[in-house]
């Protein structure tokens, strides 16, 4: 399959996508310095418990760089407890913050005056920050084009027949990357549209008849062809 040919699907899943679902207005956060948290405590977790962390940060009035650095360990896990992970998701918030400091003075407006790569390529230095997180934060934090490639995009992409045989995270971030224009509220709403897809139909154990891709759909048609060659 060609570029054009690539990006003509692309561009059909995104359409069809947010004709079923519509903007999903992601990410929820109030300021860039809470989608940074967030996209650390929703690693390897669902949002809701995230978001529960995150209340607790904030009803204490922990949700800054400084107060991150003068709370003691413990006192973070126990607020963050509900997010999972809490012991080493603190480590990773505490190292967050540390760097912040010492090479921005807590600056978010310094940090996010570097280039979409050149961020990405910072926050990958920090400990506890993967390509999933840095990209987050580069795209809802610093609202840089970078785009996001979860669990629930690599299972969509594989059913639709659009993974690679490179199953590494850069192969699934070059295909949309180096197929749609480079726009943060492109890549905004289709990875959002992508999780609510998955989420709603394209589950574990998926709601075919339900999705609203479901004839082009690789997976899908190949289910139907062996249940017509059983029958």
């Amino acid at each position: 399959m060609g570029n054009r040919e690539v990006n003509q699907v692309l561009e059909n899943i995104y359409r069809r996508l947010m004709n079923r679902y519509g903007q999903q207005h992601w990410w929820p956060a109030k300021e860039p310095f809470e989608v940074i948290v967030g996209a650390i405590l929703t690693q390897s977790v669902a949002w809701r418990n995230a978001e529960k962390a995150l209340s607790n940060l904030k009803k204490y009035g922990a949700l800054s760089p400084k107060a991150l650095r003068l709370l003691e360990s413990d006192q973070i896990a126990n607020l963050i407890r509900p997010c999972g992970y809490y012991n080493a998701k603190t480590l990773k918030l505490k190292a967050f913050v540390l760097w912040l400091g010492e090479c921005y003075q807590d600056d978010l407006k310094k940090l996010f005056s570097n280039s979409a790569g050149e961020l990405r390529e910072q926050l990958l230095n920090v400990y506890g920050i993967g390509e999933e997180t840095a990209d987050s934060i580069t795209l809802y934090g610093a609202r840089k084009p970078s785009f996001v490639i979860d669990a629930y995009t690599r299972r969509i992409l594989s059913r639709l027949g659009l993974a690679s045989k490179d199953s590494s995270y850069a192969a699934y971030q070059a295909l949309f990357m180096q197929n749609l224009p480079n726009k943060v509220s492109l890549f905004n709403e289709y990875h959002a549209l992508l999780v609510r897809l998955a989420k709603d139909v394209c589950q574990k154990k998926p709601l075919c008849p339900r999705c609203c891709l479901n004839d082009i759909c690789h997976f899908y048609k190949s289910n139907l062809d062996a249940k017509v060659k059983i029958g």
